[in-house]
C-alpha cells in the first residue's frame, strides 16, 4: 500500500514538473500536434504559456477544419514563425486597433485589402514604396 502511494506521488510529481508552466514541451506533444505545429518547432519551448495554449487549441481543432482552413492555418503559422519579435508585436498592435474599429470601418478596410490584392505585383510594389513607414490602420 505504501509503495503504490509512493509510486503515485512520484508519478504526480513527474507530471507536475513536466507541465510546471501549464504547457507541454515540444517532445511531449502528440505526433498529430507536432505535425500541425511544425513551423513553431524551433521556438515551441520558449513560447509564453498563453501562446502555446492557443496553438494547442488550433492543433486540437485542426482535424475538423476544411482543406482551405488547414491551408490557411499552415500558411499563418509559417509566416508567424518567420517574423521577428518586433514584427509580431506590431502585428498584435495592428490587430488590436482593427478589432477596436466599428464593423463598417473593418469592412471598408477588408474591401480595400481585397482590391489591393487584385492589383498586379508591380503596382503593389509601387504603392508599398509610396507608403510612409509610420502609416498603419490609423489612416
Amino acid at each position: 500500500m505504501v509503495r503504490s502511494y509512493l509510486a503515485a506521488v512520484v508519478l504526480l510529481m513527474a507530471v507536475t514538473t513536466a507541465y510546471a508552466d501549464g504547457t507541454p514541451k515540444w517532445a511531449q506533444l502528440s505526433d498529430a500536434e507536432r505535425q500541425v505545429l511544425a513551423p513553431l518547432a524551433s521556438e515551441w519551448d520558449t513560447l509564453r504559456p498563453w501562446q502555446s495554449e492557443k496553438m494547442l487549441r488550433i492543433a486540437r481543432d485542426y482535424p475538423k477544419m476544411t482543406a482551405e482552413q488547414k491551408q490557411r492555418v499552415q500558411k499563418r503559422l509559417s509566416d508567424w514563425s518567420r517574423q521577428t519579435p518586433y514584427e509580431r508585436d506590431n502585428a498584435r498592435k495592428q490587430y488590436q486597433k482593427f478589432s477596436a474599429m466599428p464593423p463598417e470601418k473593418q469592412q471598408a478596410l477588408r474591401q480595400l485589402w481585397m482590391e489591393y490584392n487584385k492589383l498586379p505585383e508591380a503596382e503593389r510594389q509601387k504603392l508599398r514604396a509610396e507608403q510612409a513607414p509610420e502609416d498603419d490602420l490609423d489612416n
